[in-house]
């Protein structure tokens, strides 16, 4: 799949990157760069650059880099075509048809038509809720309180009794077997088609841009499972989607509540509260916290307050907090979940409960307690203990002490006690200092890791030099040429760093494009184009190191040709260069 080289170029350059990552990321300028807090993992103290001059970002905490279509596709979760589309249209570029090669030409068909046959279930679905076969559907959702603006909004539907309903309406529309097969809508064994979803109220889950992607049901009568969701598909993977994000991202709310089900984001929606999603069936993922920090920096959880509630929240609150996001989790007694207590308090009660709801660490606190008997001194005294182990959690010591008072004055516990308390076991149970204990002793009985291969680290910090410093090119010229990088993929990024030095107009950001298939090739390239601090020129010891990893490079190249030579006199040529950089000294002056 490919649009001309010179389209992506164009694109590129009329979307400035600082422009267009500032659109997601508070950035401010440090010399001739821009940092912020990197938007793809969880970091204090910034790390993300945006350089102006290469047209590139770079996170030197987490590794993630590219150029304005690759931010784009990171942070919107787009194929390549959907980001090159959003910018052209940002930049007013028209872009011309796309041309694919034969096996990508296939994947985006297949892709296409699984969203195209997902609508289309979606719409039939929908069709069988308002006719007679789905009247017991209808009631269901009308009886749960949802008004007929809701069940358009979310396109609710229902999947007939008759168990090859929705098999054959696709059937009826061109499809063949081996495409419906990977839909996740249908079986097909020797034995006949059968539709997955059947006599169940269907619930439409749709990406953040707004496409069928799959699809929950919920059985009428006693059936099981009573909720049953989509295979993960081509187009549906449960992990990096939330049902009703295509909503709640565009919420003007500063926070997102996470509820478990589709009936309690349906009835928050429907009662105002368009900032609220759910899981897919599935335990909350690193992938789901990440996709909310992209819209959000609180959540606020909204889980069942029965026993599997507590655990779920208790579960999702690490995950949260690692991704970087503020969390909080809302009290809904006496009622169940979200839905039970809108029907009985209303909206205005639960805004109410939104501004009451607890901070994360205190609700964590409160579960604690809950597991003692506070009126046996034993177990009141190892509550103490385990609660002070809890907040040896917080590293700095400031917030630690701040916890420590808001602990001390919610569960009566003097202030002082318990930061006597903390400070006695900070020794035998600060976090990690077990796991550090472990990893060394381990280290002695294993044998060292392989080190990173020399040759191969040599051949990515010349190319990074390179890349930072066009001037060294002349240092080099006349000894080495992008022949003598031997690793593959450094290989072809010299041949076209060399080209685009010798033309004058070596260009990072574009040379990238040239790697946007493959996302681990991707990384790694990206990583050349941004040198640490630890590897820039500056010092008589640095400048031996340059002169040193050329020769390196060099002897290698010789070496691996001397092996391979074909004849006498090659080999002897070989011999000559072999002896010419024993006494090799590049002088950066």
């Amino acid at each position: 799949m490919y649009y001309p080289e010179e389209i992506i170029e164009e694109v590129r350059m009329k979307n400035d990157i600082v422009d267009v990552i500032s659109g997601y990321v508070k950035l401010q300028k440090k010399g001739s760069s821009y940092f912020g807090l990197c938007p793809f993992h969880n970091e204090k103290s910034p790390s993300f650059s945006v350089s102006p001059g290469k047209q590139m970002y770079y996170c030197f905490g987490c590794g993630a880099g590219g150029n304005v279509i690759t931010f784009l596709m990171e942070y919107e979760s787009y194929s390549f075509p959907e980001a090159l589309n959003a910018l052209a249209e940002r930049a007013g570029v028209s872009l011309p048809k796309i041309e694919y090669s034969k096996e990508a030409r296939a994947q985006a068909d297949l892709r296409a038509s699984l969203l195209e046959i997902n609508k289309l279930a979606a719409n039939y679905f929908y069709y069988q809720l308002k006719h007679e076969q789905g009247a017991n559907g209808y009631r269901y959702l009308t009886g749960r309180g949802l008004t007929e603006e809701t069940i358009r909004h979310f396109g609710l539907g229902f999947a007939n009794k008759t168990s090859s309903d929705l098999y054959r309406f696709l059937r009826s529309k061109g499809y063949e077997d081996d495409l419906l097969k990977q839909t996740g809508l249908v079986t097909i064994e020797e034995r006949g088609a059968y539709d997955k979803f059947w006599n169940r109220v269907m619930f439409p889950i749709l990406d953040v841009n707004n496409r069928v992607i799959g699809f929950g049901g919920r059985v009428m009568g006693e059936g099981e499972p009573k909720y049953l969701n989509s295979p993960e598909t081509r187009v549906f993977d449960k992990s990096r989607n939330l049902y009703g994000m295509n909503f709640a991202r565009a919420s003007r709310e500063n926070y997102i509540l996470v509820c478990e089900g589709y009936m309690d984001v349906i009835a928050m929606h429907q009662a105002g509260f368009t900032n609220a999603v759910a899981s897919l069936g599935t335990a909350f993922t690193g992938q789901h916290a990440m996709l909310l920090k992209r819209y959000t920096d609180q959540v606020i959880l909204t889980y069942d307050s029965d026993g599997a509630g507590v655990k779920a929240a208790l579960r999702a609150i690490p995950i949260l907090k690692e991704a970087g996001l503020s969390v909080k989790v809302l009290n809904m007694r006496p009622y169940k979940d979200p839905d039970e207590f809108m029907k009985n308090l209303g909206a205005e009660a639960f805004r109410e409960r939104i501004a009451q709801a607890k901070n994360s660490f205190l609700y964590e606190v409160d579960v604690l307690k809950s597991q003692f008997d506070l009126g046996d001194p034993e177990q009141k005294t190892r509550f103490y203990q385990e609660t002070a182990k809890k907040l040896l959690e917080f590293p700095e010591a400031l917030e630690r002490d701040n916890y420590i008072q808001a602990v001390s004055r919610e569960h009566f516990i003097p202030y002082e006690d318990l930061k006597k308390l903390v400070n006695q076991l900070g020794g035998r149970y600060l976090p990690g200092t077990e796991k550090k204990s472990l990893a060394r002793q381990e280290e002695k009985t294993r044998p060292k890791r392989e080190k990173e291969d020399g040759i191969r680290k040599s051949e990515r910090l010349l190319l990074t030099w390179l890349i930072e410093n066009p001037a060294l090119f002349d240092k080099i010229k006349g000894i080495l040429s992008p022949e003598d990088f031997t690793e593959d993929l450094y290989r072809q990024t010299a041949e076209m760093v060399f080209a685009g030095h010798d033309a004058g107009n070596l260009n990072p950001a574009s040379i990238l494009n040239h790697f946007i298939n493959d996302e681990d090739t991707y990384k790694e390239v990206a990583a050349l184009f941004h040198a640490s601090l630890k590897e820039s020129l500056n010092n008589e010891e640095q400048k031996k190191a340059f002169s040193e990893t050329v020769m390196k490079i060099k002897k290698n190249s010789l070496d691996i040709a001397s092996r391979n030579a074909k004849d006498i006199g090659e080999l002897q040529r070989i011999i000559k260069q072999q002896a010419e950089i024993r006494n090799l000294y590049i002088s950066l002056e």
